[in-house]
């Protein structure tokens, strides 16, 4: 597609959608209801940071793998249905550690409190799904029960949802978007924000999420004793915590406060030898650096610049043309230099200083969490801006599929092994060579089963009120 070029919402390249099921790998033997499959022949990425398995074989019976090795070399069941992956590349479904489900239609891409239903959680979930993710942890922004009665659900076609509940901030300081603002915990003294841990604890959330931001100096954010408050309850109750962020002294309190990890990076100047120290001291704590994911290709340079996810094939299978037009109109129509993230200057350097310190990082995309982070092309994209600050593409992999998994303790996700849950992606190119390669998706398998993707893609491109024929 050209600069410039607009989308018809009437054709999106119907062959395109529609190719990778006719090109799909062969299968022979048993049809697909068989509980014993062997993939063999593709270049196979564990997730545990090795060199890549070539000519690769792998077994799953039932939903889980049961012996993975080279071709030829492990012992293949009698009657198993066999699935030739010749030219392909196979590595983990990935782990989305930080997102904020529920609130955005991805119909139209609106937001608010009334798209909190189990439908639209579902659809989120099955979007991730798409995409080569097998979970997925809402972080501060879940209404009521739902969120929890889902976490214990599998849903066929879908991720497995995590989930923070509410979190606590400062009156207003806690998410920018309007939608969400009000959500969290109202917090304004320390027996408040105890109480809020303790109202939370019955449920089990994976974190206490604590936001930490005054909002580029707008808003009145958490004092430390409120928030080392917050933290000091959830470890009395067994719950780890987790903060939003943005300038290098909170953080630094925060640490020492007990807090395990961080949904974005230090913003707001360099991070020192004080705060690597403190990190070195507590190799337990992790940060989803939340780089940008593809809003950190918006243009700057001039008003009218193209940005780079503009023609983005992903793009073009889940989202709607009236949406990435508009926001494509939204781009045209900036100021030069208009809409710039001051965090933008130190995300990067901060997260290369972090990984040489040996910090754990991890993917997380902030998905959905305002109209511009869409489900998917997001986490995806976000995988280039790991590699933009000083990972190796394999690198990359291991934050978003074998660490995630280690920091939401899903022990049973994130690397491809005996015993582990069978969740993985068929590419049709190599992201070790590079990282946007992760993206040229042929087939999703969770559970030892295929993600019907072209069924979902179809429900997604079908209008309101309309049925897929």
């Amino acid at each position: 597609m050209s600069r410039g070029t607009r989308i018809s919402s009437g054709v999106i390249a119907t062959g395109f959608l529609f190719a990778v099921a006719a090109c799909g790998p062969r299968v022979e033997g048993q049809t697909g209801t068989a509980r014993v499959t062997v993939f063999e022949g593709a270049r196979l990425i564990t997730g545990n940071g090795d060199p890549p398995i070539e000519n690769a074989a792998f077994i799953v019976e039932d939903s889980r793998f049961s012996r993975v090795g080279r071709r030829g070399e492990i012992e293949i069941p009698a009657g198993a249905a066999r699935v030739d992956l010749t030219g392909k590349t196979v590595m983990p479904a990935m782990i989305d550690v930080h997102s904020h489900l529920g609130f955005l239609d991805m119909r139209d891409a609106s937001m608010s409190k009334d798209h909190f239903t189990r439908d639209n959680l579902t659809d989120h979930l099955e979007r991730y799904a798409y995409h080569g993710f097998a979970a997925v942890c809402s972080f501060g922004t879940d209404i009521g029960d739902l969120p929890f009665q889902m976490r214990d659900e599998v849903l066929p076609n879908a991720a497995l949802y995590r989930t923070v509940g509410r979190g606590l901030a400062y009156p207003g300081s806690g998410p920018a978007d309007p939608s969400r603002n009000d959500v969290p915990y109202a917090v304004t003294t320390e027996e408040e924000a105890r109480a809020a841990v303790r109202d939370l604890a019955p449920r089990k959330p994976d974190f206490v999420k604590i936001w930490v931001d005054d909002r580029n100096g707008t808003k009145q954010k958490l004092t430390p004793p409120l928030f080392r408050a917050a933290a000091d309850e959830a470890r009395m109750l067994g719950l780890r915590s987790v903060a939003h962020v943005f300038d290098l002294a909170d953080a630094k309190e925060l640490v020492r406060a007990g807090v395990e990890g961080f949904t974005h990076m230090v913003r707001d100047q360099p991070v020192d030898e004080e705060f690597l120290r403190l990190l070195k001291a507590r190799p337990e704590v992790w940060f989803t650096p939340n780089l940008g994911g593809m809003n950190r290709a918006l243009p700057s340079a001039a008003a009218r610049s193209r940005p780079r996810w503009a023609d983005e094939p992903m793009l073009y299978e889940t989202i709607a043309p009236a949406i990435i037009n508009r926001r494509l109109d939204q781009l045209a129509r900036a100021p030069v230099g208009g809409g710039a993230n001051p965090g933008r200057v130190w995300d990067l350097q901060n997260t290369a200083a972090l990984k040489a310190a040996g910090v754990r990082l991890v993917l997380g995309s902030d998905a959905a969490g305002d109209s511009n982070r869409w489900i998917g092309v997001t986490a995806h994209m976000e995988l280039e801006n790991f590699v933009a600050a000083g990972f190796t593409p394999a690198e990359a992999i291991v934050a978003a599929t074998r660490t995630a998994a280690e920091v939401l303790r899903l022990n049973q996700l994130g690397t491809v092994a005996s015993g582990k849950s069978a969740d993985f992606i068929v590419l049709d190119a190599n992201p070790l060579d590079n990282i946007a390669n992760t993206r040229k998706i042929a087939r999703v398998y969770l559970r030892g089963r295929e993600v019907d993707r072209a069924a979902l893609r179809a429900k997604w491109q079908t209008p309101p009120g309309r049925t897929s024929s």
